[in-house]
């Protein structure tokens, strides 16, 4: 929860544009939200004229990375019109909200040779977040060192900072910051924002408070400061902390924004404050808009922990009038939400629905079904239900299949775990180990003393390379279990490189006592 409200409010601290940049300072009475922030509803020439052929439109119907904003410009110039600066601006915008940042790129790099062009220190700033979304944190490093000392202030700064934070370069970070300081360039939120978020997506929790007493002498928090403020103590489960700090906000005359109020109600929601919550929430429904789309899902989570069907249902209304095409991030959240209810029927009649109209074939939105069924232990509709999903030719991913391995691993059905278990591994390039797992599955094959399984196992995680002393150890206790004696076990942990212990050698010394077995043809 918490990283998810630093995600929110960092999408607030981002210098998104040449105007945004230069300007950086917070609203206050009123204003309601940073002023880096505004740039979000910019609109673009493409936008904003219609069916009218216009330069904006050119460029952003540039959909393949590989096509070149720069031709495009200059063809638009061939053909007589006029290119302006502000117009550009608008259109980097537009690119950056599209997450088009190599386009975007170009047309600042186009601007920045242009000898009628004049650029100030902001559009200098958008230009090295750009080289750093596109070329990485170095050339970013390298674009700032090379400007000239006059472009070295206050936006460029701060916008350097962004991309240590962006790298989760905490050294760097607070060494530019100290650098800043020196400078006096730390006297707005924006900076001290940025490291809010640094430290709170590190979990380095002990060093917000400080940070923060910090930007007060120095200047005055802002909504993203304070919203970031209570996504900790919403971490901490701290409801007087997050309560103070919503009472020292208001009395700062800031505006709280729905990204406030969702903080507080999830804050109250865990406490059980239930009438409180209840308001929060209908604070922050009063505070979305069309404008706001992505805040939707977070009230239907926040309806859904409530446990209010009524609510949920009237807010799914809501956004099926109000937006012609739902997204899958949506589904994914209401679907979610009628599981989390137990409207399992509701929500099978949603996934069909989503089949119906979507394109994309994501089976992250199959695999919550995928999960109600096994949770509910019925696994002969599961596997009918993964039948289905790969007739309509939403390929299997690595949740599929591991989804799939704890559903036999419940029924302790250790055949069909292991060839479940196997595809699981063999679909990533790298696996990423599910210690509790690996840990399950021997603990089953060993009740069993099924030496077939465990020994099929130790294959698979060799493949991951994921052996070590423990799992030769739990394959030994299944053979102990099963009463018989494993043939070069000395051997293959030599090849794998792994050490015996204390009880590798005793349990060597009870199976060298037992009824000698077959090395299984699989085994290498």
């Amino acid at each position: 929860m918490l990283l998810r409200l630093v995600r929110r409010s960092y999408a607030a601290v981002r210098p998104l544009s040449t105007e945004a940049a230069t300007t950086v300072k917070s609203t206050r009475s009123g204003g309601g939200t940073s002023t880096t922030t505004s740039s979000e509803g910019g609109t673009s020439t493409a936008t904003s004229s219609g069916g009218r052929d216009t330069l904006g439109k050119r460029l952003l119907s540039l959909i393949y990375a590989k096509r070149s904003a720069v031709i495009a410009i200059r063809k638009w110039k061939e053909q007589g019109h006029p290119v302006r600066k502000y117009e550009l601006n608008r259109i980097v915008r537009e690119l950056r909200r599209h997450k088009r940042y190599k386009h975007a790129l170009e047309v600042c790099e186009w601007m920045r040779v242009q000898d009628d062009i004049q650029l100030v220190s902001g559009d200098y700033a958008v230009h090295l977040d750009l080289i750093a979304k596109v070329r990485g944190m170095n050339s970013a490093e390298k674009f700032f060192e090379d400007l000239p000392d006059k472009l070295k202030v206050q936006t460029t700064c701060t916008a350097l900072l962004h991309t240590y934070v962006q790298h989760k370069d905490t050294a760097k970070a607070e060494s530019l910051m100290e650098k800043m300081s020196e400078c006096g360039f730390l006297n707005c939120p924006l900076a001290y924002n940025h490291m809010l978020t640094l430290y709170i997506s590190q979990g380095q929790l002990e060093k917000v408070p400080r940070l923060i007493e910090e930007l007060k002498k120095n200047s005055a928090p802002d909504i993203v400061t304070y919203n970031l403020q209570l996504g900790v103590f919403a971490s901490q489960n701290n409801v007087e902390a997050a309560e103070k700090a919503f009472v020292e906000l208001k009395k700062a005359k800031l505006d709280p924004d729905w990204i406030t109020f969702s903080t507080l109600t999830n804050i109250y929601i865990k406490n059980s404050l239930q009438d409180k919550a209840k308001s929060t929430l209908r604070e922050m429904e009063k505070r979305i808009s069309r404008k706001l789309r992505f805040a939707y899902a977070s009230l239907i989570s926040l309806h859904t922990n409530l446990e209010s069907k009524d609510e949920v249902f009237r807010i799914w209304k809501e956004m099926k009038s109000m937006f012609h095409k739902l997204s899958d991030t949506e589904y994914t959240c209401m679907i979610s939400s009628l599981l989390k209810l137990d409207e399992f029927g509701e929500a099978m009649k949603l996934y069909t629905e989503w089949e119906s109209v979507s394109v994309t074939k994501d089976t992250r939105i199959s695999n919550l079904l995928l999960a109600a069924y096994i949770n509910k232990n019925e696994m002969e509709k599961a596997v009918e239900f993964h039948n289905r999903m790969v007739q309509k030719s939403k390929p299997p991913s690595y949740t599929t299949w591991e989804l799939l391995t704890w559903g036999y691993l419940k029924q302790k059905e250790m055949d069909k775990v292991v060839g479940f278990f196997k595809k699981a591994v063999t679909s990533v390039s790298k696996w990423d180990p599910d210690t509790k797992m690996v840990k399950e599955m021997f603990h089953v094959v060993e009740e069993q003393g099924n030496i077939q399984v465990a020994e099929q196992l130790l294959v698979t995680l060799r493949y991951a390379k994921y052996v070590n002393t423990e799992i030769y150890n739990a394959l030994l206790r299944t053979y102990v279990n099963a009463g018989k004696m494993p043939m070069i076990v000395a051997e293959r942990m030599k090849k794998d490189n792994v050490k015996m212990n204390e009880e590798t050698q005793k349990l060597i010394g009870l199976t060298s006592k037992m009824t000698v077995t077959e090395v299984p043809d699989f085994v290498a």
